[in-house]
């Protein structure tokens, strides 16, 4: 008797936790529904936004105006108004500092974290990663303000060295190295998480082959992280693209493009985005819509090129 009632309270604890689970799989799958059919409207109404002002026809001191498509694109000129809006040399910009921000962000974000895993005394590690972890939670107006305080005349020194006459050091090296100062700690520690996540056999098993443990650390636990390192570098980079409010203090906003002298000044697509809109409708509202199209497809560009570089690494 008692065995069928055991047998009883078996059963009926097995169905509860069936409709547990039940109830559970549907929450996670309304959950997940809902934030991709809220990605999906969005991106639906970027489109509708970006594609308008080469549809519709906007009107401006009396008169009818519509964007060309083709001038947008390829244009080498930016002012508001119709005396046009031409984002091709900002975007050509914009991959331009993006991809002087990796070369600079990688290895000083990857050594860094390698030295704190690998290399430097425990302690000292301890206190390095807590220093990465608080300059992740600066706020960006904070390194724009020390990039327009601070950085602008680290980059006017460095060009009086070499006689160059820049704009009060607002420009391209600023603004490489203060999104640099951004990335550093989104790639910085998940660099270190990848590292820790590497198998100890696999440094164990390099240095008991012969391996010094330079060669250990470099050739076998970093080859072992890879994917995460690069997963870092894209979150990084892509945070890099997508600032705004710190590149807007130390670019300087060019009004024409592209220039790929680092002391000029420059314009990205986030800072045409954020300046210059005086009005949440009409065409130099609709316009920013437009540059945020441009912006997505840099975005995919840097990220298609991180994921080249990932497989030609691996091979």
């Amino acid at each position: 008797m008692e065995k069928l009632i055991d047998k009883s309270k078996i059963i009926k604890g097995a169905e509860k936790r069936t409709e547990t689970d039940k109830i559970v799989r549907l929450g996670l799958a309304f959950l997940s529904l809902f934030c991709s059919s809220v990605i999906i409207l969005t991106v639906i109404f970027i489109l509708i936004k970006g594609l308008s002002p080469f549809i519709n026809t906007y009107t401006i001191n009396g008169e009818e105006y519509r964007v060309d498509f083709w001038s947008f694109v390829i244009g080498n000129q930016w002012q508001n108004g119709v005396a046009g809006y031409g984002a091709g040399y900002i975007f050509i910009n914009t991959i331009y500092i993006a991809c002087l921000t990796m070369l600079l962000t990688a290895p000083l974000s990857i050594l860094t974290a390698l030295a704190i895993v690998r290399i430097l005394p425990k302690r000292l590690s301890i206190i390095l990663k807590n220093a990465v972890n608080l300059l992740s939670g600066v706020p960006s107006v904070i390194f724009g303000m020390f990039g327009l305080g601070v950085v602008t005349s680290w980059s006017k020194t460095f060009a009086d060295w070499f006689q160059i006459q820049t704009a009060g050091g607002l420009g391209v090296l600023t603004v490489v190295l203060v999104l640099t100062m951004m990335s550093f700690p989104t790639v910085c520690m998940l660099s270190i998480s990848a590292i820790n996540a590497v198998d100890k056999n696999i440094a164990l098993g390099s240095l008991a082959l012969g391996a010094s443990r330079t060669q250990t650390n470099f050739k076998a636990v970093l080859k072992g992280a890879k994917s995460g390192i690069f997963s870092g570098l894209i979150l990084g980079i892509d945070r890099a693209l997508g600032e705004a409010t710190a590149v807007s203090l130390i670019s300087g906003n060019a009004g024409s493009g592209p220039s790929f002298n680092i002391f000029s000044t420059t314009r990205t697509l986030t800072t045409t985005m954020l300046t210059g809109m005086s009005d949440a409708s009409g065409l130099n509202y609709d316009i920013r819509f437009s540059a945020g199209i441009w912006l997505i497809l840099a975005i995919l560009v840097i990220n298609l090129l991180l994921g080249l570089l990932k497989k030609k690494l691996g091979n």
